[in-house]
């Protein structure tokens, strides 16, 4: 290896995860190289600037707690954050602790290689430049890599095409105009109201209807504010405490669904209906653990869609089959109101109607299989719109060409699916930390929070390290096996790996099949604490 400029971490990525990182290492007075490919801080709440983009945890705890002053002097609006003001906190927080100088922007790491003689990673730049590192960090983010499905004639399409994961920052102007989305996950069902108020038509391509939530949105009163502010360690506490890491306000969980009365399961249905947010499944214990007791939460929600949507058809094409929660569980604003609307059309392209054939240069043909063209429905559009989500967990991981010992690719490692230890090491990757990567709770919790003690642990470990005139640490492969076999153990305790969702990676052709988070934060973070007091049990250090 030629002599090249060295830094002890490199940290890739500039959300909320690589921003702490940064901030952690700079405060331990460590040098740290941040690259981001967008051009500013923010990650996903830099890309993702879609019409209704929000935040689906409440503002006051969707936010970082690791400096109190910062707590007390941000001020939110919403119950709920907007994209724009959630980037104006990213903005804010890299302003205060002067972050900025130690991030390039516009910069793709496009390789890191592992080299066992000097025990460095080589990093390597899309604009060719390279430097050398101890500890190589990927904060990329879960849900940071765009899918953008490849149907045929996609490119030959002549109006505008835009991406929710990817949106102009200038915008696309909708109005009067006839407008297609595919797509109802949670990008989709946060756009289409809005695109439904502007758009002069709006045609929704349904490939599999969803669960979804009101979330009785509004503005965050003050006087609330300021009292939550005056217990926030409290607040805080508490929510690590609970499964997704937030939440414990409305905490409501007793006893199981199916030995309550049919009256007091109406009621507390009905009342966190009412209440609105993501907790609706947190009201008793067993709704995401029995498939008998998830089908009483998922019936009263399909007899909710029937409620609100005029058409029965439409109703009955939104209405999903199956259980609830297995599949990311969205929360809306007039998601199921909006198809009453005159200037709306749902187009079932899923296994209950027919399926796309092609893009064409002023719409989407949708027919049956068979003759080009035979039976199918040409839909004009102006604009169309790929609310298709993300290569989640793993993509954005195994689009940096990452090389271990004996030059073994990550994605080779990961060729049957991802395995790492606690989500944070990888076999065969010394010195190489993956900020909630697969096998930890990520996307199943509050993802600051998660971030945060990811981060937390990679500070010290690394303090660890220093302290006692260590330089690597590597998962063992026991360790590792072990830890796969927990994660996938703990999943099928659930529901969750019932539904072919993005948690498995069923929305990518070709993806193995492997649920990648791990369900639970508190018992998560008691397991890193005890490895660590077991002197990092699982771990070689050398």
């Amino acid at each position: 290896m030629s002599e090249q400029r060295h830094v002890e971490v490199v940290v890739v990525g500039a959300g909320f995860a690589g921003m702490y990182l940064i901030y952690r290492m700079r405060r331990a007075g460590r040098s740290v190289q941040g690259f981001e490919t967008a051009g500013d801080v923010g990650g996903t709440w830099y890309w993702n600037r879609y019409p209704g983009a929000r935040c689906d945890v409440e503002s006051m705890e969707y936010s970082y707690d690791f400096d109190e002053d910062l707590q007390q002097e941000w001020t939110w609006t919403e119950k709920y954050s907007t994209q724009p003001e959630i980037l104006r906190y990213a903005q804010h927080v890299a302003d205060r602790f002067e972050l900025r100088p130690h991030i390039r922007f516009n910069t793709r790491v496009e390789a890191a290689y592992y080299d066992e003689g000097t025990g460095r990673w080589l990093v390597r730049t899309d604009d060719g430049d390279e430097l050398t590192c101890q500890f190589f960090v990927m904060a990329t983010g879960c849900l940071s890599s765009a899918n953008l499905p490849d149907i045929e004639g996609r490119d030959s399409f002549g109006g505008v095409l835009a991406h929710t994961g990817r949106w102009p920052h200038d915008g696309v102007d909708v109005t009067g105009k006839r407008v297609g989305i595919i797509g109802t996950g949670s990008s989709g069902i946060q756009a289409i109201p809005v695109l439904a108020a502007q758009a002069g038509h709006l045609t929704v391509f349904q490939r599999t209807a969803q669960f979804t939530l009101p979330a009785r949105n509004g503005p965050l009163d003050p006087a609330e504010q300021d009292r939550i502010k005056e217990t926030y360690a409290e607040l805080r506490a508490a929510n690590r405490k609970m499964p997704g890491a937030f939440g414990s306000r409305y905490a409501r969980r007793k006893g199981n669904a199916l030995d309550a009365t049919p009256e007091r399961l109406r009621a507390e249905f009905d009342f966190l209906w009412e209440q609105g947010g993501p907790l609706f499944l947190a009201s008793f214990r067993d709704l995401m653990l029995d498939p008998e007791a998830n089908r009483l939460a998922a019936d009263f929600v399909r007899e909710k869609i029937a409620e609100i949507v005029d058409d029965p058809e439409t109703a009955a094409r939104l209405t999903p089959h199956g259980l609830i929660g297995c599949k990311r569980l969205v929360i809306d604003t007039d998601y199921y109101e909006t198809y009453n609307r005159p200037n709306v059309m749902l187009v079932d392209v899923g296994s209950r109607g027919d399926p796309i054939q092609r893009i064409t240069p002023t719409g989407v043909l949708v027919g049956p299989d068979g003759t080009e063209g035979e039976g199918g429905e040409h839909h004009e559009l102006d604009v169309l719109i790929f609310a298709t989500g993300f290569d989640a967990m793993t993509g954005s991981l195994l689009r940096v060409d990452i090389r271990g010992r004996g030059g073994r690719a990550l994605a080779d490692k990961w060729a049957n699916g991802p395995v790492t230890y606690l989500g944070l090491n990888v076999v065969g990757f010394p010195n190489l930390f993956t900020v909630t990567g697969p096998g930890s709770p990520s996307v199943l919790a509050n993802m600051i929070v998660a971030t945060e003690q990811h981060v937390d642990w990679i500070s010290e470990c690394i303090e660890h390290l220093d302290a006692n005139g260590l330089t690597t640490i590597e998962a063992t492969p026991e360790a590792e096996a072990e830890w796969v076999a927990h994660v996938n153990a703990i999943a099928d305790r659930t529901i969750f790996p019932t539904c072919n969702s993005w948690y498995v990676g069923a929305n990518i052709p070709g993806k193995p099949r492997v649920f990648m988070p791990l369900p639970g934060f508190p018992n998560y973070v008691k397991r890193c604490e005890e490895v660590v007091a077991g002197g990092y049990e699982g771990f070689v250090l050398s």
